[in-house]
């Protein structure tokens, strides 16, 4: 298939587009800026200068297509206070794919997110598929987002091969800038490598190679319809996290108190303090996925999470 990935030369896009091309099909990646293109270019996809907001490019790009991949989300302003703008970017971005698919029954997969789906339950694909007004736990941003995935869902009614691949908050692999990334850099700086309480709260992860194995099965093969879940560990303890960061950083591991995580953590104390284990039996039934990358323990104590950083 000619594929058209958004976001393509991001932490998981730069991982999908050697996936597709290895098996077969030829990708064209939106890129907004030089580097992206470059880096595009290198990995044998052709480029597509614009940005998410260029809905004329995207509508073009996606009628060329045979399927659509829409990894592209705004994680620097959602992270900044401006969670709802990146949402309402995303939705625009889909109503775009979804007019251009509609009838075709071409594939359109997109990325979602997992935490807050079932707190202190282990959450399957079944969950959070509630199509109306998002509330209670949900953040106004999040919110968005998940109401984003439901109108994807719906595509299916209107001749779409839509599929939604949620992910966890931990995407980790070497290269890794994210939320891990993070409670290393947060342990260096405290000198001490901290959890909430008693630490017993569960974290699903996956490694990068493995979702973007599932993005190229759901690509392929997922029905109409369908919600997906890319999580090979069901939940990661937050405390075991600590006990790896801090032999491999000599620091001493210790609880931090939910009163004391907002100064200790910043911005990651409140997706920290979630138990948000995740499921992913129906998803590696239905398409026979099955992770082969190493855990997210496994992965910590490879040792590249832990490399001085650079000056």
């Amino acid at each position: 298939m000619r594929v058209f990935v958004t976001g393509a030369s991001g932490w998981i896009g730069s991982a999908v587009v050697p996936e597709l091309i290895g098996a077969g099909h030829q990708v064209v990646g939106l890129a907004r800026s030089d580097a992206s293109a470059a880096a595009l270019a290198e990995a044998g996809a052709e480029v597509r200068r614009g940005t998410l907001d260029d809905l004329d490019t995207l509508r073009e790009a996606a009628a060329e297509s045979d399927g659509v991949i829409h990894l592209a989300f705004k994680h620097d302003i959602a992270f900044s206070g401006g969670f709802e703008d990146a949402a309402d970017a995303d939705r625009r971005a889909i109503d775009t794919f979804g007019e251009v698919l509609s009838g075709s029954d071409r594939p359109f997969v997109i990325a979602s997110g997992t935490l807050g789906l079932a707190p202190g339950q282990v959450a399957t694909e079944q969950d959070g598929q509630a199509s109306g007004p998002v509330g209670g736990h949900w953040a106004a941003g999040p919110a968005k987002r998940l109401t984003n995935a439901h109108a994807t869902v719906a595509l299916a009614d209107r001749g779409v091969r839509s599929s939604v691949v949620r992910l966890p908050p931990t995407v980790h692999g070497d290269g890794d800038h994210g939320f891990m990334a993070t409670v290393v850099s947060i342990a260096r700086e405290k000198g001490v490598s901290g959890y909430i309480g008693d630490g017993a709260n569960r974290w699903p992860a996956v490694h990068r190679s493995d979702a973007a194995h599932l993005f190229r099965l759901a690509l392929e093969s997922a029905p109409a319809g369908s919600t997906l879940h890319a999580t090979a560990d069901q939940g990661v303890p937050i405390r075991a996290v600590a006990e790896v960061i801090g032999r491999h950083l000599g620091l001493p591991v210790a609880s931090v108190s939910p009163d004391d995580a907002a100064g200790h953590f910043t911005w990651l104390a409140a997706f920290l303090a979630m138990d948000s284990p995740v499921s992913s039996a129906y998803t590696r039934e239905l398409l026979g996925w099955q992770p082969t990358g190493p855990g997210l323990l496994d992965d910590l104590d490879k040792g590249h999470y832990f490399a001085a950083p650079s000056v």
